[in-house]
């Protein structure tokens, strides 16, 4: 062996060798039980960050289960990633001094679609340099032909069973990048706004938004309001800066007294709130802000102003006039930002298709409680509750054109819509929908298209599903994992998973959030080229309970660095003092899976027999920390024991007294340990395993019992 262990000549060319030998294939144990976990996809347009590195824990639970005989699957693939990826492709067209207003809309897509396969094996090689063991035959990726009927079909049947309809309502609309989103994918920041007091007539409201005054179709107050109470039901004059108008005042109990003078005006086609009062009572909706984010023509000479700037302009007019009877500059508010690019989201009316959550969420919520689905940390179960009795219907409509077009068709003749899994009605002329459908919509069907799609086995979704585990980070809770299971129990009768399992964050390592912005971003690929792929691993795992953030640790990562070494050497000294000793013919030193209790019986020094029985309990140990995923325990505990335990204390003591039956009790000690720290550490430990057993692998149903 190699006096330093140097992880660039090793991880390349063992993991082509898995590779070759297909030992990714839940086929290579095919009389275990199924064990599957589908990998969190990630998008098509990135590249690695340290999210897609905590997918080491997935590579742990394969891996070991492997190792045990089961049939393990891990299933790949790639999410397109709508908004984000039609997002980064619009700051690459700006770059070049372009927009996307400047294509139509099958050219366009065709420049992201070719944008995309440029970067998609980029993010495949990344994973296999953290030696990720996935089943790469089959991955899959969300624009799929194959997937994209399976999502078709699911809209089709939701909208046949009365769970999809079309609506006009509010929407959160960012008018920057010219789409809808649902209320997930907001970023709610309390900011100081002033807040006006404004003269209606005899009456005086405060507002955050005088220039939606436009779109004002009546003024509200409490119906148990007795400073009021003369004036409701009845029309008022007031003055505005486009001259005299009326408008009618009514008692809604959504009003709140005590904001402001207790007067409150109605916008219903400009906020949420005075959408519904305006549904109750039969008001109309003047939409004064386009979606290009100016106002238009009700605005009168403001018209072609973007929000702000009316603003502006509006309060200077209405000082003019008198109109404003003062102004609270730091009126704390709470405002809706776009998540993309931290735009002010505007409440507009517009057209979409919705989801009726309530019956999937009482699903969703039952199936936990039931114990279908065991949520770990066990401290995110009430998250999860509290999100889906509190969901609010779905908006799944987008209007970019990267994604999966929804496949609603409507007549040109009559005006009526029909939807179908994906073919254009006959009989007359038809218009499709121009809007794709949100990327969760796809993505919450993950688990059960992947499988079912997929063409290597056709048994794939009768073997896998249930999957085993979703594994992913905790912020992805209410945005995926809840609808996995709304939409797998929907589609299926069953859960998408057995266990859900959270992992936390990798933050910078003063603690802060990793952002290109601030420019903290480390790349996990650099780390790996200074540290090996196993350091990277362990130091990621080890002392980080599970489902908490952790700081990124050069201390860690060098410690881990100097572990692998250590096992390096342990492994060249028994190598060494192999030729010391006069052997019998030996050509595996690893031909049980269970070796304690083989050299049990050649054991003579009680110091062989004590150092068997520890390894035994550290199996039994280790064992147990996996099964409950406290990865953190399993590593410190190995570190431990391999370190001090073994290497300082037992090797010490064996070298001294060398012959051929504690050599072979050391060795096969050592192969155990190699074993319970495969799963953590792969690269290392298959080379040097094969040291040991030529033409073996070690993650193949050798687990030690």
């Amino acid at each position: 062996m190699e006096k330093t262990y140097n992880h660039k000549n090793v991880e390349g060319k063992i993991y082509e060798n898995w590779e070759k030998k297909g030992y990714f294939k839940p086929e290579i144990n095919p009389d275990g039980k199924p064990y599957c976990i589908i990998l969190p996809p990630p998008n098509a347009n990135g590249a690695l960050h340290f999210g897609h590195a905590m997918f080491t824990v997935e590579d742990i639970l394969i891996r070991y289960h492997r190792m045990k005989g089961f049939q393990a699957l891990w299933l790949p693939g790639a999410d397109h990633a709508g908004i984000e990826t039609q997002f980064v492709f619009e700051k690459k067209l700006k770059a070049e001094g372009k927009s996307r207003l400047d294509f139509d809309r099958e050219t366009l897509y065709g420049m992201i679609y070719k944008y995309v396969e440029e970067h998609r094996g980029g993010i495949e090689n990344q994973l296999k340099r953290l030696g990720f063991s996935l089943d790469w035959s089959r991955e899959k990726y969300t624009l799929d032909s194959d997937i994209v009927k399976l999502v078709h079909k699911t809209f089709k049947r939701m909208y046949d069973e009365g769970l999809v309809y079309r609506d006009f309502r509010l929407v959160n609309y960012c008018t920057f990048d010219g789409t809808s989103f649902s209320d997930l994918e907001l970023i709610h920041e309390e900011k100081e706004r002033p807040l006006y007091y404004i003269k209606y007539g005899p009456l005086t409201l405060a507002t955050t938004r005088p220039e939606t005054k436009f779109g004002d179709t009546a003024v509200a107050v409490h119906p148990t309001d007795l400073r009021y109470k003369k004036y409701v039901g009845k029309e008022i004059e007031i003055e505005t800066v486009l001259g005299k108008a009326k408008i009618k005042v009514i008692a809604d109990e959504s009003v709140d007294k005590n904001f402001g003078t207790g007067v409150v005006k109605i916008t219903p086609s400009h906020d949420f709130n005075d959408f519904e009062v305006g549904k109750r009572h039969n008001l109309e909706m003047k939409q004064v802000i386009g979606f290009d984010g100016k106002m238009n023509d009700y605005a009168g000479k403001f018209k072609g102003l973007y929000v702000k700037e009316a603003r502006r302009a509006v309060v200077e007019e209405m000082k003019k006039k008198g109109l404003i009877e003062k102004i609270d500059e730091k009126y704390i508010t709470r405002l809706s930002l776009c998540y993309k690019c931290k735009n002010v989201l505007e409440p507009l009316p517009l057209e979409q298709w919705f989801i009726k959550v309530k019956p999937l969420a009482e699903q969703a919520i039952k199936a936990v409680r039931d114990g279908k689905i065991k949520i770990t940390p066990s401290n995110f179960e009430n998250i999860y509750f509290q999100w889906l009795e509190n969901l609010r219907d779905w908006n799944i409509s987008r209007q970019i054109v990267w994604g999966i077009r929804i496949p609603a068709w409507k007549s040109k003749k009559t005006g009526k819509w029909v939807i179908t899994e994906g073919e254009e009605p006959k009989g007359q002329e038809w218009e499709q929908d121009t809007d794709t459908f949100d990327t969760w919509f796809s993505s919450g069907q993950w688990p059960f298209v992947t499988l079912m799609s997929n063409s290597s086995s056709k048994s794939d979704f009768e073997k896998f599903y249930p999957t085993s585990v979703m594994e992913t980070g905790y912020d992805l809770l209410r945005a995926w994992v809840s609808r996995m299971v709304m939409l797998g129990l929907f589609i299926t009768g069953d859960v998408p998973f057995k266990h859900v399992l959270f992992h936390g964050l990798v933050n910078d390592p003063y603690g802060k959030k990793m952002s290109k912005s601030k420019g903290n971003v480390v790349n996990p690929l650099e780390l790996i080229d200074k540290y090996g792929a196993d350091s990277v691993r362990f130091a990621l795992v080890y002392g980080n309970a599970t489902g908490n953030d952790q700081s990124l640790s050069y201390q860690k990562l060098e410690a881990a660095r100097k572990f692998a070494n250590k096992l390096w050497n342990m492994a060249r000294f028994i190598e060494m003092k192999r030729k010391d000793v006069i052997l019998n013919e030996v050509k595996d030193l690893d031909s049980s899976a269970t070796p304690q209790n083989d050299i049990l019986e050649i054991a003579q020094h009680k110091n062989d027999i004590v150092m068997i029985k520890k390894t035994k309990q550290l199996t039994s140990e280790i064992t147990n920390h996996l099964d409950s995923y406290s990865f953190n325990y399993a590593a410190e505990k190995l570190y431990e024991f391999t370190w001090h335990e073994f290497a300082d204390k037992y090797i010490e003591d064996v070298k001294n007294r060398i012959d051929e039956d504690s050599y072979l009790i050391l060795t096969a000690l050592y192969l155990i340990l190699l074993k319970l720290l495969h799963p953590f550490m792969p690269f290392i430990t298959e080379e040097i395993y094969q040291r040991f057993s030529p033409e073996k692998s070690i993650m193949i149903k050798s687990w030690p019992e």
